[in-house]
């Protein structure tokens, strides 16, 4: 006996481990949503070219895109134009598309569109360093600026991240004479981002520009510069200004390097504007959508994989096993007697057509009805067979009646007693007429009661949407309601009805 009791003892540990753990992972590792309305944002991002073509001379246009290895998931990418062949390279760890045409007259509009999310989105892959820092040289004067400028700045610092973020505050002190020598004229952050490049190249420290893009529903955006340099292990990013450190989580990196966004060749009043729109998806479609990751390839492998008219059916069946919980623990810890245990559920399922009110009501009248037959059945002493096959015809024509009349009466609501499950109604019936003549029609009408509140409850819980959708989606959550109903198989305390029963003989003790 022990080892019995063992052995289910780790039966059941197993079971609840493996359901929780499973659920756990794809709950938290592949961040599939836990609710149905879980939505996640969707940025749109839309950049135009307009400029005026040359006549007669053939078209080039190159314009810098976002390269598609950022911790973002691609869902869509277009380009867009009338005319024009389309081709996508890289060139020095950015992605550039080219736009080439023999003629074109006038003005000009090419479009590129790039739709991607947050969520579902596959591992950054991250840059290699580059390629050891060869000193800018400077002549006269410049020269002397910059290692006026270097050498405190070495002094003031212990690592790279600390040298560039002190040269970051140095340059933008324009009060200092050095500084404003090596700027010149211009005091734009490029002309700061070039300052602070010629400083860096000096302590042999490797540096890019970064240009980047705000994800913000602003019209007509501006890429920003960002810095950024390579410690040995890893990409550090500075804004060259304010010395800010970590690029911030609503920027998406379009392109590196000191060249201007686009270049054109056959046109002339080139410009691009950059539009973002933000919208909002459901994340399991969205997750769907995703097909290149992991966790799209797990849900095509799951229940969502299905063709949509069996998920249906799935959507519905998977639930039985809540139902049947909710059986288990009204008789074996409250003690609320039922007609066994998936008769209730049976007719809890049908509710989901009838509706709780009219089916209890349609329930009670087939019922009732039933029990009189039977009743009268069982003056004639005839055999089980033909008396169910009996009961089972008068329940038939007694649906087809209610169904017609109700029609007539325009109460189309229960047209739907046609899906009561003959079947279980029929033995309902003839089990609830042997529990009368065994048990007399007190008892009789106790388990009829019980087993109508026990479906009733156990509709209600099915039909919780978000239950409904947490079980479809994480059915691994099943394996602890088993080892739930293993532990409830050994339970031999009294139940609830019981200790209420016996309360007045404590009493008296």
């Amino acid at each position: 006996m022990h080892s019995i009791n063992l052995h289910l003892k780790i039966l059941i540990a197993i079971l609840v481990s493996l359901g929780l753990a499973i659920t756990g992972y794809q709950i938290y590792f592949l961040e599939i949503p836990v609710t149905e309305d879980e939505t996640d944002d969707i940025w749109s991002l839309d950049a135009r070219l307009e400029f005026q073509a040359v006549q007669g001379v053939p078209v080039k246009a190159q314009m810098f895109i976002p390269p598609l290895n950022q911790d973002y998931t691609s869902l869509n990418e277009s380009f867009i134009s009338n005319n024009y062949g389309v081709s996508v390279s890289q060139a020095d760890g950015n992605r550039r598309v080219t736009w080439s045409a023999r003629r074109a007259n006038g003005p000009q509009t090419l479009y590129y569109r790039l739709v991607l999310t947050k969520r579902y989105s596959p591992d950054e892959v991250e840059s290699p360093p580059p390629a050891p820092r060869v000193p800018i040289v400077l002549e006269g004067p410049e020269q002397v600026a910059a290692d006026a400028l270097v050498d405190p700045i070495r002094q003031h610092s212990a690592d790279i991240e600390t040298f560039i973020a002190e040269a970051i505050r140095r340059v933008n002190d324009t009060t200092d004479d050095n500084v404003r020598l090596l700027l010149g004229s211009g005091d734009t952050v490029l002309d700061k981002a070039r300052v602070i490049d010629i400083l860096l190249s000096n302590a042999r420290i490797p540096l890019e520009l970064v240009r980047t893009i705000r994800l913000e529903s602003t019209p007509n955006q501006e890429p920003e510069v960002w810095l950024r340099s390579h410690n040995g292990e890893r990409w550090l990013y500075f804004h060259p200004e304010t010395g800010q450190q970590g690029i911030p989580d609503n920027r998406m990196v379009w392109w590196t390097g000191q060249a201007p966004m686009f270049n054109l060749e056959g046109g002339r009043q080139g410009r691009v504007s950059v539009t973002i729109n933000n919208s909002e998806m459901n994340a399991l479609r969205l997750a769907q959508m995703t097909s290149d990751n992991g966790t799209s390839a797990l849900l095509e492998y799951s229940l969502y994989g299905l063709p949509l008219h069996a998920q249906q059916v799935y959507r519905v069946m998977i639930m039985i096993p809540i139902g049947v919980l909710v059986i288990l623990i009204l008789r074996n810890l409250i003690g609320i007697q039922t007609l066994g245990t998936f008769t209730p559920v049976l007719i809890s399922l049908a509710f989901r057509e009838t509706q709780v009110g009219w089916g209890i009501a349609l329930f009670t009248l087939i019922t009732a009805l039933g029990l009189s037959l039977r009743s009268y059945l069982e003056h004639l002493k005839l055999q089980m067979l033909p008396r169910l096959s009996i009961v089972l015809t008068f329940v038939v024509l007694l649906i087809a009646g209610i169904s017609l009349f109700s029609h007539k009466l325009g109460i189309e609501r229960a047209l739907s007693v046609s899906l009561f499950p003959m079947v279980i109604l029929t033995m309902t019936i003839e089990r609830l007429s042997i529990n009368w003549e065994e048990r007399g029609g007190g008892h009789s009408f106790k388990v009829a009661l019980g087993t109508i509140i026990a479906a009733t409850l156990a509709h209600l819980l099915m039909t919780v949407p978000a239950l409904a959708y947490f079980v479809f989606t994480f059915p691994a959550i099943l394996l602890v309601l088993v080892g739930f109903m293993l532990a409830m198989g050994r339970y031999r305390g009294y139940r609830l009805t019981e200790l209420m029963r016996f309360k007045a003989l404590t009493k008296q003790g």
